[in-house]
């Protein structure tokens, strides 16, 4: 079973990872390839969900925070505060595409980005 420090350095690597997916998908929008975006998009979101879905299984088995100190802590919660909301977002960014309702799409993209470049900056700096 991993440990703490273990968990949030593979969370590290992960939203790494996910993020160049990010900017790949970006670079396919900029060569006007919609179609390539929108499947680039799909990993993106599969990869993240996945990624949510296993952290938060550990975390019934694992107390990440108990090996952080308050600062550590602070600085998770602070992570949360960006993360939670861009990982809800995702739903509604891939219906929204898949429906092609660009406006809407739009909208929600320069939301997420926000929210998104949070999480790689708060998530980058969490203890390990």
């Amino acid at each position: 079973m991993p440990n703490g420090p273990q968990i949030i350095l593979t969370l590290k690597v992960l939203v790494v990872t996910v993020t160049i997916l990010l900017f790949a998908s970006l670079v396919a929008l900029l060569l006007k390839r919609p179609r390539l975006h929108g499947h680039i998009n799909t990993a993106f979101f599969v990869l993240t969900m996945l990624t949510v879905v296993a952290f938060e299984a550990l975390l019934q088995w694992v107390n990440v925070s108990s090996t952080f100190d308050d600062a550590a802590r602070q600085a998770l919660r602070t992570h949360l505060f960006f993360s939670v909301p861009s990982a809800l977002l995702l739903p509604a960014m891939i219906v929204t595409g898949k429906m092609r309702r660009k406006q809407l799409h739009l909208v929600l993209a320069a939301v997420f980005l926000l929210l998104w470049t949070g999480t790689v900056i708060t998530g980058l700096g969490l203890p390990h």
